[in-house]
């Protein structure tokens, strides 16, 4: 069995459409994946209707941004279905906030000497109307005229904190969230460890209640250390394991399916979820 659990698609901040993955991942051999969009599962239906297809079976997901003792904390919620109001009403309120943030950190970079267009970053955003922060990313990157004038990381690095366009997002605790994800049947899995700046916090998101842990994933660098790490980190502490690519299509460093996901994540998964 191949699977990829963390996909980013034109429903948020990722430059493929549903339909391009979805044949990308057939391409590939994938034979399970979730669409994990940032607050928004608008994807997740039509991918499960390509499936069907393909055979590619879909475990609905979604990506939310939290924030826990001054640090931005990603969790990725796993859901048998997403038919579910309470769900949806939430991250509608969470969509609104989240672009607010992005405004706020395109006013710092015009405060800061930067000249990019509203527009442009619309343009990035495609038609699904929330825009993100990696859309702004990505016009400022495809306004670069020459190689010389910046790297990708020191754009990145604008919008952590400390940079100029930092804008920290506090309207969602993770406490708060891993319950509500509990509270509405879904599986909170704590995302990309290695990308958290305060490792000391790990160990108290993985015990603040009974989550998963992204152990599997495609780090930019020192990808077999960080994995073996967390492989470590994660024994009695982390309910299960996952695997991913977390693929934002165009603009990321590793491929669809580009990371091994042992079969038993994928089993574990959808035992925890009732999904036969």
């Amino acid at each position: 069995m191949k699977a990829d659990l963390h996909i980013h698609s034109h429903y948020s901040d990722g430059t493929f459409s549903i339909e391009e993955i979805m044949l990308a991942a057939r391409q590939k051999g994938l034979n399970i994946i979730s669409i994990t969009d940032h607050e928004n599962t608008g994807g997740v239906e039509s991918a499960r209707q390509i499936g069907t297809f393909y055979g590619i079976e879909i475990i609905p997901g979604v990506e939310l941004c939290t924030f826990f003792d001054k640090e931005e904390i990603h969790l990725l919620a796993y859901y048998k279905s997403i038919d579910n109001d309470c769900l949806q009403d939430k991250l509608k309120v969470l969509r609104k906030e989240r672009e607010k943030t992005t405004w706020a950190m395109y006013q710092k970079l015009k405060q800061n000497g930067i000249k990019l267009k509203w527009e442009k970053i619309e343009q990035e955003s495609g038609a699904k109307g929330v825009i993100y922060k990696g859309h702004i990313l990505r016009a400022i990157w495809n306004s670069v005229s020459r190689p010389d004038e910046l790297d990708w990381k020191q754009i990145i690095s604008w919008f952590r904190p400390g940079g100029i366009a930092y804008v920290p997002f506090e309207v969602n605790s993770f406490t708060d969230t891993v319950d509500f994800v509990l509270d509405t049947g879904g599986l909170p899995v704590l995302a990309h460890p290695g990308l958290i700046r305060n490792q000391k916090l790990i160990p108290d998101l993985l015990t603040y209640k009974p989550i998963g842990l992204e152990v599997y994933y495609g780090y930019w660098e020192n990808q077999q250390e960080l994995i073996s790490f967390y492989e470590k980190l994660s024994r009695g502490k982390a309910i299960l394991l996952t695997g991913v690519s977390d693929f934002h299509g165009s603009f990321s460093p590793v491929d669809l399916g580009g990371v091994f996901v042992p079969d038993t994540c994928v089993a574990k998964i959808k035992e925890y979820l009732l999904i036969d």
